[in-house]
């Protein structure tokens, strides 16, 4: 097997992609599965997808793993903690060393949004750019001068803890009104829940397209405060590409064409904010390109 292969493994609290990748971040294969909660739930998973990725390799994994974590990662232990969504509390598990005891691969971990935008960075080649991640909660990385950004304690990016109402309901981090309670994705199952195969969020958006004025309202609220995210990057990072990311992505030109008119319209009594064009700054990755397991898969090369 060649030395340039990697695995990366994005771990989310309903599934687990895990993807082997070349070193410009071609995807050779790919494999997932429904994540099991708990500390050995997490473990068992995330083992099975390694060895069905080996399977594609005559029983071979490749040598090193990158793993994107959905919670509070030490990087230097390659532990994990406080991921609620999936069943993990305060106690740190060595997630590294025991993927490696049971794999015999050198395994680093990284926080997923982080992972994340280093995939965006791999897949765009952008040196400079942010990454909006919004999934059931509302975050963001940055790739700064080709380094990825991940601030004194960890904390960078986490935008969607910015309070912005203060009669808003509490979030789950203690605090009121936070911004992610009505501008990730779990807002809009909240307010359009759907039953069958399709999304809450392509269900609102069909309904809405169609002239619903109920859904229309929902959608264009839900796109204001994704582009109030969008100014929080620009203000306070000006990066010259910002790029969303996160399931609700799979909606693609409708979503992309909202959100970027809601900037847009932000700042039409604004010259500063028509001055400085976020809206032309903001882009889509390609549809199904696992992202999030190709950053982790690259991550040993991040600055």
């Amino acid at each position: 097997m060649s030395a340039d292969l990697r695995v990366g493994l994005d771990i989310g609290a309903t599934k687990m992609l895990g993807a082997v990748v070349t070193a410009d971040g071609a995807v050779l294969a790919q494999t997932r599965e429904a994540t099991v909660p708990g500390a050995a739930g997490v473990l068992a998973t995330a083992t099975r997808v390694l060895d069905r990725l080996a399977a594609e390799f005559d029983g071979v994994l490749p040598s090193h793993v990158g793993i994107g974590f959905p919670g509070l990662v030490d990087r230097d232990r390659g532990a994990v903690s406080h991921a609620v969504n999936l069943g993990l509390g305060d106690d740190w598990l060595p997630l590294a060393e025991r993927l490696a005891e049971r794999t015999g691969a050198a395994v680093m971990v990284e926080n997923d949004v982080r992972a994340a935008t280093w995939g965006a960075h791999v897949l765009s080649g952008a040196d400079d750019l942010g990454y909006l991640s919004i999934g059931t909660g509302l975050a963001a990385g940055f790739v700064l001068g080709g380094v990825l950004r991940r601030g004194a304690s960890g904390a960078s990016g986490e935008i969607g803890h910015v309070p912005v109402d203060p009669q808003g309901r509490v979030c789950s981090c203690g605090q009121r009104g936070c911004l992610e309670l009505s501008a990730a994705a779990s807002a809009l199952t909240a307010a359009w829940p759907a039953d069958g195969e399709i999304s809450p969020a392509a269900a609102l958006f069909a309904a809405a397209s169609a002239g619903d004025a109920e859904a229309t309202a929902i959608r264009d609220g839900f796109c204001a405060r994704v582009a109030d995210a969008i100014r929080m990057l620009g203000l306070a990072v000006d990066p010259a590409t910002i790029f969303l990311g996160g399931g609700i992505t799979d909606l693609g030109q409708p979503l992309l064409a909202a959100v970027t008119a809601a900037v847009r319209e932000q700042a039409v009594t604004s010259p500063f904010l028509a001055a400085i064009n976020l809206a032309a700054r903001v882009r889509l990755l390609p549809a199904g390109v696992p992202a999030a397991a190709i950053g982790a898969a690259m991550i040993w090369d991040a600055r």
